[in-house]
């Protein structure tokens, strides 16, 4: 689904993460995420390198600021693939943040999914399943929840809701100061 909101709206970036996974089969470093080891993330935790980051599976995951600078300096829309605990980073650095959580139609679906990808062993997708009912009990936090059971439908909720954030005031603020004389606070993230 992120990659056709990006084909069907070029402004739509999908932010690049750090990780301290191995990578899976097929995944490239610097492409898919940037591959790093467990000391080289605690230094850019040290060093406050993150919009967000969170462990997750056993694993250490974030957005840097760098990533997230670059592609507002280029006033693109900045669309993270992120669980719970990013998102909560996100609307905490960047208040105006639209958040969407995705989920599974049921937790048999989501072990099938999970198992169908033949990228993970057993025990990360035991432990992926294990955490799972705690991660979804995080969807009060999220602006938005949708059920991926078809993905036509769930695309176009996902597209409804990235349309709808467009056209909140300071989405459209270059448009309402030219035509209205109105001036909006500076938006400093957009979905």
């Amino acid at each position: 689904m992120c990659t056709r909101l990006r084909h069907d709206f070029p402004s739509v970036a999908i932010s690049r993460s750090v990780t301290s996974r191995k990578p899976r089969n097929g995944e490239v470093d610097g492409v898919d995420y940037d591959f790093v080891d467990e000391g080289t993330f605690a230094k850019m935790i040290e060093d406050e390198a993150f919009v967000e980051w969170a462990q997750v599976h056993d694993n250490y995951y974030g957005t840097t600021r760098t990533v997230v600078d670059g592609l507002l300096a280029q006033d693109r829309d900045v669309l993270f693939d992120i669980d719970y605990q990013g998102a909560a980073g996100i609307r905490a650095m960047y208040p105006r943040a639209v958040t969407v959580m995705l989920l599974p139609p049921s937790y048999e679906t989501l072990e099938t999914r999970l198992r169908g990808r033949n990228t993970d062993a057993e025990d990360v997708i035991q432990t992926r399943m294990h955490n799972a009912r705690g991660e979804i009990a995080q969807l009060v936090d999220f602006d938005y929840v949708i059920v991926n059971d078809d993905l036509e439908q769930s695309y176009d909720q996902l597209r409804s809701v990235f349309v709808a954030a467009r056209c909140r005031p300071w989405e459209q603020r270059a448009l309402l100061a030219q035509r209205f004389a109105i001036e909006i606070e500076p938006n400093v993230f957009k979905l």
